[in-house]
C-alpha cells in the first residue's frame, strides 16, 4: 500500500470510529474520502515561486505526537515537525493543522486518535530538524513525559503543549487539514519567563 493508500486508509479507520474521536457534545463534521487533485483545480503557479512568496510568511514550529498505536509490532511514538499549525475556535477548543497526504506519519497519529501539539522553543532548531526527517528513530536521546489525557510525547523544553483529541479530518488539495478537540494544555514557563518560540522565515530559522 503507497503513502497516499495508508492515508486513505487512517482516514476511513477514524470515519468508522465514529463517536469516541468527538469530546463532548459537539459533533465532528463528515470526514470526505481522499481524491487525487484534479487538472482543473490546478492553478498556472509555478511550485517554486509559491514557496518563494509564501516564505515570506513566517510562522512558529511544533512537532506533532502521537502515542504508539498498539497495532503495529514494535512501533513506538510517532512524530513530526509541522509549521501549518493555528488556533481555529474558542467554544469550543479547536486547533488545526496540516499534513501532507504522502505523509508516512500521519497514518499512525490517525490510528492513535489523538495528538499532542509541542510549541518549539526558540532554542529547539536541531530537536525540529531531527524530526523533520524521515524513516529515522525521531525519539532516540529526545527527553519527553507523557501529556495528561492523550499520552502523548510532551517533549521537554517546548515552549507549549496542547494535547488533542481528534475531532475531523478534511482534504485540502495534496493535504489533510485536521482539527483537534483541545483537551489540555500548558506553557513550560511562567509570565516574564516564558520561553521565546522558535520562528521560521524563507527558510531558515530565525535567531
Amino acid at each position: 500500500m503507497g503513502h497516499a493508500g495508508m492515508a486513505a486508509a487512517a482516514v476511513r479507520y477514524l470515519r468508522s470510529a465514529g463517536a469516541p474521536t468527538v469530546a463532548g457534545p459537539v459533533e465532528a463534521l463528515p470526514r470526505p474520502d481522499l481524491r487525487a487533485v484534479g487538472d482543473d483545480e490546478r492553478a498556472p503557479v509555478d511550485p517554486a515561486e509559491f514557496r518563494r512568496v509564501l516564505g515570506h510568511f513566517a510562522t512558529g514550529v511544533t512537532v506533532m505526537t502521537a502515542p504508539a498505536a498498539g497495532d503495529e509490532d514494535g512501533a513506538g511514538p510517532a512524530g513530526f515537525a509541522c509549521q501549518s499549525f493555528a488556533s481555529l475556535s474558542l467554544d469550543p477548543p479547536l486547533i488545526c493543522f496540516m499534513v501532507g497526504r504522502t505523509s508516512t506519519t500521519w497514518p499512525r497519529i490517525a490510528r492513535a486518535g489523538s495528538f499532542c501539539v509541542n510549541v518549539l522553543g526558540a532554542h529547539q532548531g536541531d530537536l525540529c530538524r531531527g524530526f523533520a526527517v524521515s524513516g529515522a528513530d525521531k525519539f532516540a536521546g529526545v527527553v519527553h513525559d507523557a501529556a495528561p489525557v492523550s499520552g502523548s510525547p510532551r517533549l521537554a523544553g517546548a515552549a507549549a503543549w496542547i494535547d488533542c483529541t481528534i475531532h475531523a479530518v478534511h482534504t485540502g488539495g495534496d493535504h489533510l487539514i485536521v482539527v483537534g478537540r483541545v483537551d489540555a494544555l500548558g506553557t513550560s514557563g511562567d509570565g516574564d519567563e516564558d520561553v521565546p518560540p522558535l520562528l521560521f522565515h524563507k527558510g531558515r530559522f530565525l535567531t
